[in-house]
């Protein structure tokens, strides 16, 4: 197993690795699977922890497998406390503070007002992004919002040698420019 402080400096190269996790509140499985089928035909490795997860087994978890995402999922409407606290135990860990880690799902049991309320209270406690569906704006406005979420991840990563960036058709003659630019100097130099 790593050490942390290799963990902080490790080359992130590849696929996403995501932990997803339901709350200690919630015995919801179907949202968990869903959200792992999307995740992986999107491209990425995923550890699904399940439901019920205690709160210490979901940050160990995070400091074992070292993800690029943390996603934790609920749907039982009481998700909000839960989620709060366990954003600040990761957030007071030093290895994971820069674990960009989201939330999706029903998170409260009342309307639009509280929804806005939890999206904001979660952003501060250390969450980089909630995700909940609007009714006024269709119901897979928040399911959109994060696979964007996750494109852009992936796209801020340093491209590995040979990746071809998401955005870019593989062939496309922009992939042959440094490889051309490095052969010509080479005949330079020698």
């Amino acid at each position: 197993m790593m050490q942390t402080a290799e963990w902080a400096s490790r080359e992130r190269s590849g696929p996403l690795d995501v932990v997803v996790t339901g709350l200690p509140s919630d015995a919801h499985t179907w949202n968990l699977v869903f959200i792992q089928l999307l995740i992986e035909d999107l491209g990425h490795h995923v550890i699904n922890l399940g439901p019920c997860v205690p709160q210490d087994e979901i940050v160990e978890s995070c400091g074992k497998y070292q993800p690029d995402l943390l996603v934790v999922s609920t749907v039982n409407g009481h998700g909000f406390q839960d989620a709060d606290q366990l954003i600040r135990a990761i957030r007071s860990r030093w290895e994971l503070a820069g674990l960009p880690a989201v939330i999706g799902g029903k998170l409260g049991v009342l309307g639009a007002e509280q929804r806005a309320g939890h999206d904001r209270r979660l952003r501060e406690a250390g969450f980089d992004a909630v995700f909940q569906d609007d009714p006024e704006d269709g119901q897979d406005a928040g399911l959109g919002a994060f696979e964007a979420f996750i494109a852009r991840l992936d796209a801020e990563r340093a491209p590995a040698a040979g990746r071809v960036p998401a955005d870019r058709v593989p062939g496309d003659p922009a992939d042959l420019a440094p490889v051309a630019s490095a052969a010509s100097l080479e005949g330079v130099a020698g």
